[in-house]
């Protein structure tokens, strides 16, 4: 099937998906409660889903089809968002769900699972089509895939029907377990039926980055070093690790945060406008930005990045514990609960403009936001130099308010020429009054449809990877006297320092 052009598609979100079967590997997990089965429910409810829609849930517990349904459906009325729960469309819908036990490291669940698939097919009528969903540790996508492939899975008789399969992030460890992993799917699957998901590439605010460059003319002519002082990019959690000690104390935030969801909102913000909208040409323009980024040479890294972790902090009279306070985390970890990284483009649009880069845990609050400060103008004309103080900002906002804003200068009432800055704001809740679509569930019914645009491809994971490595292996051999920022600031005093150093200050959202 062809990809579809999401831009100039007005019923992307009309049009239903082929009949398949979304296989979950690691269906007793928590990902698959909180996230996939209510944004399937969603596009069942939305009429999204095909009626021989099925899924088969496989992990190690031992449960019935029953079981699994009433675990489901209990998920599903617990995490389900802006929307009521239809006990009678989830009758409908459960009729769909089965479930096999048994062990992914080993060989015989595949050739279970395709007798399973037969089964479900006779019975829904799905076609041949398959999804399969690696919601399972990062250490078993490889051997899935080769379990997948031992067993024939990947591929059918019928020429029409497809089998694809989606891998959560990490993507990797770092450059070159990427690489191995690449290897080990391109082993059974072909690129083309590899989707890598990315959820921040789902949300609609960054799908909206591409309407608001590219479908607009004011905008994207001054998309470029000329008019563009420099660009902040921030994801910022008020939380700490609740409770996944173990797997953030092997991450951190330049591997969990920056790496990949942060690197491709920055593809995206400053990508070269596409010739056409398809998956090809959109990814080819993300890609090639990637590949444009300057690589940090390790006497660069002390300079252009800063490693970060909080401590313990009385707030409101509640004591927030410091990282090596928390569960799983050894009391000597050095780990990166923050990380700020100034990165530089080498093209011909933004050479010499500094992109800054931050994520955190246990900042002031939960926030996420672009934001695109401009040059001042040439010459002050007014009273007190505010433009020079107050530069014109565009602000994309991804989460919690999706929206877009932007700071201009008016007059302030009355005599004299004094200035003032304004913001001029959109907000999708209140201009389109309607819910917009979760990001898995955006990303979910692409990848039944067989468009790729919103996920992300090998040689783009390598492109970011090659950026974050140099740093990584600077931070490996370093010693930082963590912790070194107290629960609910905004970060390392070196983090400042970073952009002070270009006379830069980092935006409070």
């Amino acid at each position: 099937m062809a990809a579809t052009q999401v831009l100039d598609d007005p019923l992307r979100f009309d049009r239903p998906a082929p009949p398949a079967t979304v296989v979950i590997f690691g269906a007793n997990g928590d990902l698959t409660q909180r996230k996939l089965m209510p944004a399937l429910y969603r596009l069942a409810f939305e009429r999204r889903l095909a009626p021989g829609f099925a899924v088969i849930g496989t992990s190690r517990t031992v449960m019935s089809d029953a079981e699994f349904r009433a675990k489901m459906r209990a998920g599903v009325e617990k995490y389900l968002e802006d929307s009521p729960f239809d006990a009678a469309l989830w009758e409908e819908f459960e009729r769909g769900l089965y479930y096999l036990a048994g062990d992914i490291s080993g060989d015989a669940l595949y050739h279970e699972l395709g007798a399973k698939l037969a089964a479900v097919e006779a019975e829904r009528h799905t076609g041949g089509n398959a999804l399969f969903y690696l919601s399972t540790q990062p250490s078993y996508y490889a051997r899935v895939a080769e379990g997948l492939g031992t067993a024939g899975l990947q591929r059918t008789e019928d020429p029409a029907a497809w089998r694809r399969i989606i891998v959560e992030k990490p993507f990797g460890h770092d450059q070159a377990s990427a690489r191995q992993l690449n290897a080990s799917l391109h082993g059974v699957f072909e690129e083309p039926n590899i989707y890598r998901i990315d959820h921040y590439l789902g949300k609609e605010t960054v799908q909206n980055i591409l309407a608001f460059r590219f479908g607009n003319g004011i905008f994207e002519p001054l998309w470029n070093r000329r008019y563009v002082n420099h660009v902040q990019i921030t994801a910022a959690e008020n939380i700490g690790v609740e409770g996944r000690g173990g797997y953030y104390q092997e991450a951190g935030a330049l591997r969990d945060m920056i790496q990949n969801h942060l690197m491709q909102v920055m593809a995206t913000i400053a990508m070269e406008p596409p010739a056409v909208f398809d998956a090809a040409t959109v990814r080819d323009e993300r890609a090639k930005l990637l590949r444009s980024i300057r690589i940090l040479k390790p006497d660069e890294v002390a300079t252009h990045a800063v490693a970060g972790q909080y401590g313990p902090a009385q707030i409101g009279g509640e004591r927030l514990a410091g990282f090596r306070e928390e569960k799983g985390v050894a009391p000597d970890a050095r780990t990166d609960t923050y990380a700020a990284v100034t990165l530089f483009i080498e093209n011909w649009r933004w050479a010499g403009v500094p992109f800054y880069i931050r994520s955190g845990k246990r900042l002031p609050k939960r926030v996420t936001d672009i934001a695109i400060q401009f040059n001042t103008a040439p010459l002050s004309l007014f009273a007190d130099g505010e433009p020079g103080k107050w530069p014109n900002l565009l602000v994309v906002r991804i989460q919690p308010e999706e929206g877009i804003s932007l700071r201009f200068f008016s007059k302030r009432p009355g005599s004299g020429m004094t200035l003032r800055p304004v913001t001029m704001d959109f907000n999708y809740g209140t201009s389109f009054g309607e819910r917009s679509p979760s990001a898995y569930e955006t990303l979910l019914l692409d990848a039944l449809l067989g468009d790729p645009t919103l996920y992300t491809r090998q040689d783009m994971v390598e492109a970011s990877w090659a950026v974050v490595q140099p740093i990584l292996d600077v931070w490996s051999g370093s010693r930082f006297e963590f912790p070194n920022y107290a629960s609910g600031t905004w970060g390392p005093k070196e983090s400042e320092e970073m952009l002070a150093r270009r006379g830069h200050v980092w935006r409070i959202p």
